[in-house]
């Protein structure tokens, strides 16, 4: 199975699904996923589960490469400045890594 991560959608936008994670947590990558940058983004492979994920953003990129630097995932998010009001859709999409093992707390 694999996953796209798009972040276009305006803040603003409802995304049914997905409730996030906390982001007053510390979040890593799981030891079996291997992350390769790419032109459009990033693709995650956890060799555990054999999935695929898509990261179409270079900005939650980004994000998923700090996070193991930050006591939890909204300094992440701001060390990339990303604000409260737009942390609800990163939320989501560090959220949606979690449900697929991805990312696993600290």
């Amino acid at each position: 199975m694999r996953r796209v991560l798009i972040m276009s959608a305006p803040a603003s936008a409802s995304v049914t699904g997905k409730a996030g994670i906390d982001l007053d947590v510390g979040w890593k990558l799981h030891p079996q996923v291997a992350l390769r940058p790419e032109p459009f983004g990033a693709l995650l492979y956890h060799f555990g589960t054999r999935k695929l994920s898509f990261l179409k953003n270079r900005t939650i990129v980004a994000v998923v490469e700090s996070l193991p630097s930050h006591a939890d995932a909204r300094s992440a998010l701001r060390a990339q400045g990303i604000g409260d009001d737009t942390a609800a859709q990163y939320a989501r999409a560090l959220g949606t890594l979690a449900e697929s093992h991805m990312i696993v707390p600290a």
